[in-house]
């Protein structure tokens, strides 16, 4: 019988996947918990329509990634902070730093986990900060760290 799987399972596949499994599997364990419904020429018709809307929408999601990847490449930011002669801070600057700083430069909210700082700055200058987006797709926003 083929059936379409409405939610994980863990030996047979994922959400959305068309499989063949036996009869009374399908009768008697599958359908009555609800893990799947009987694959008819409806719902797969209904399958297809879903998976182009998902589709879809994880292309404009990542076109908005996209979008504001660029926006934020250039986009330059100063964080300002105490620092000594030397040019060593008195403290670090983080990644929570950061990100406030890219949100009232740009008014574009950026989670802090996002802003990927390998170690906390702590020397006046300017970097490269990498920020990841996506899975995929992560932004360089120009940071310069000032003195107070």
């Amino acid at each position: 019988m083929k059936v379409i799987l409405k939610q994980d399972v863990k030996s047979l596949g994922k959400a959305g996947q068309v499989i063949e499994v036996s009869d009374g599997y399908a009768r008697n364990f599958l359908l009555p918990r609800g893990l799947v419904q009987e694959a008819t020429k409806g719902s797969l018709a209904d399958l297809e329509l879903q998976n182009a809307a998902r589709a879809k929408r994880a292309a404009e999601a990542r076109a908005e990634e996209e979008d504001l990847a660029r926006r934020l490449a250039e986009t330059a930011v100063t964080v300002r902070v105490k620092a000594g002669e030397s040019g060593k801070l008195f403290g670090a600057v983080t990644n929570q730093q950061i990100a406030d700083a890219i949100k009232t430069a740009t008014g574009i909210a950026v989670d802090r986990h996002k802003v990927e700082l390998a170690e906390p700055v702590k020397s006046l200058g300017a970097y490269a900060v990498p920020v990841r987006l996506g899975k995929d797709l992560v932004a360089r926003v120009n940071v310069t760290v000032a003195a107070l």
